[in-house]
């Protein structure tokens, strides 16, 4: 006798639930196997279940499509600020720049090596310690470094923060929305449970060939054991 599972996956879960709803609007009033609330519960709960999985599915997709932009905003926030401090160390080096001045950019024990710059957060970190360290230099009378100009990495790192802070915001909503369809599922298990159970009452007193067939018509999955067979 093969054995029934319910659905795993969303699609899955949808799909069983709109073919009973759709083999019961072909039925005959006195042939339809299903009680009335639970055919009302079948069509209320697929509805809201297939809104919720529409809803994450379009709000996964912006999450994916923002991430896009940001991935080529981290690596240029990443390139204009390593090279800006590379640019930087030349300079001490030449002695264009006193070395005490490292101490404004955070970089007095960096060894004159490009600080880990591989997270968002040593990136948004790194990225503030550097602008804050040029501009008060600047702005002490010290020449501005060029090529690049800390107004060039000022862009870059701003343009780097606000697509972190908006793919955060969409991470959240993904997350938000997806904690409501797992949280939804059981109720669509349940419905689910129900018309099958219902339905294999309602035709118990058949052959099990023709059960089965009928059965599955309502949506019902079977599977067999291995070296199962149906007689």
């Amino acid at each position: 006798m093969p054995y029934r599972r319910l659905p795993n996956t969303d699609a899955a879960r949808i799909k069983a639930l709109q073919t009973a709803i759709s083999k019961a609007s072909s039925e005959d009033f006195p042939d339809i196997p299903l009680s009335m609330k639970t055919l009302s519960d079948a069509k209320s709960v697929s509805l809201k279940f297939g809104r919720l999985c529409e809803r994450y599915r379009q709000t996964y997709e912006m999450q994916v499509k923002a991430n896009k932009s940001f991935q080529k905003s981290i690596r240029n926030a990443k390139m204009y600020l390593s090279h800006f401090v590379q640019v930087l160390y030349m300079c001490v080096m030449r002695n264009e720049i006193k070395r005490s001045n490292l101490e404004l950019y955070g970089l007095e024990n960096a060894n004159m090596v490009v600080p880990d710059l591989n997270t968002h957060e040593q990136l948004l970190d790194w990225g503030e310690k550097i602008i804050y360290g040029e501009t008060t230099r600047v702005r002490k009378g010290g020449v501005p470094i060029f090529n690049p100009t800390i107004a060039k990495v000022n862009v870059m790192y701003a343009v780097f923060k606000e697509d972190y802070q908006t793919q955060k915001i969409h991470q959240k909503a993904t997350s938000r929305i997806l904690k409501e369809v797992s949280e939804y599922r059981q109720t669509v298990d349940e419905v689910i449970f129900n018309i099958w159970e219902e339905v294999e009452k309602h035709n118990l007193a058949l052959s099990l060939p023709v059960r089965l067939e009928k059965n599955r018509a309502y949506g019902v999955l079977y599977y067999y054991r291995k070296g199962e067979t149906i007689e």
